[in-house]
């Protein structure tokens, strides 16, 4: 990084994604906030993914990946900290060795040899076939992104009808918690 003692000078910061863990309280209103600050401010949502993880607490973790300049992650990190009910936020990506995970339910249609193929090759990337018929499958495939991403690629010439994604569920490696 390039520093300089003039206000002016052009400081270039390479843009990297970064992933948030926030745990909130579970109420109405509080994922609006949070997705408003990310809209208000003109920052970018990759992959957004909320589930209310402590029932009894009423507490939300919501599982956000984002991309910015290291000083756009920072505002985004204090931002989300002064929201009101927000308990913590846990920049993922720099805190620990973290665990991410995607699902995503693939439909694919298709006869003969490109039905073959398609199941060739969902063994070969460990896809589930969760729904088939004579005329099409729907494949169940979890891990990271562009595992996902090479799937869906190479199930668009075979037949790929529509595809859907959870978004990335995140975790932190090793015995502690967040």
């Amino acid at each position: 990084m390039n520093t300089s003692h003039y206000p002016s000078a052009y400081i270039h910061q390479a843009p990297e994604t970064h992933t948030l863990s926030v745990i909130v309280d579970n109420e109405p209103g509080v994922l609006a906030r949070v997705v408003g600050l990310f809209s208000g401010r003109g920052y970018n949502i990759e992959s957004l993914t909320v589930s209310e993880t402590e029932h009894e607490a009423h507490v939300s973790r919501i599982t956000i990946v984002t991309t910015g300049t290291p000083m756009v992650i920072e505002q985004i990190k204090n931002q989300l900290a002064r929201l009101v009910p927000v308990h913590r936020v846990v920049d993922l990506t720099v805190s620990a060795k973290v665990l991410a995970r995607e699902l995503a339910l693939i439909k694919v249609k298709g006869k003969g040899e490109a039905r073959v193929e398609a199941l060739r090759l969902a063994d070969a990337f460990r896809a589930r076939v969760v729904d088939a018929n004579t005329e099409s499958f729907v494949f169940e495939l979890t891990g990271k992104g562009d595992k996902i991403d090479e799937f869906v690629a190479l199930m668009r010439p075979l037949g790929l009808v529509e595809y859907s994604r959870t978004g990335v569920a995140a975790i932190a490696r090793g015995p502690d918690a967040m």
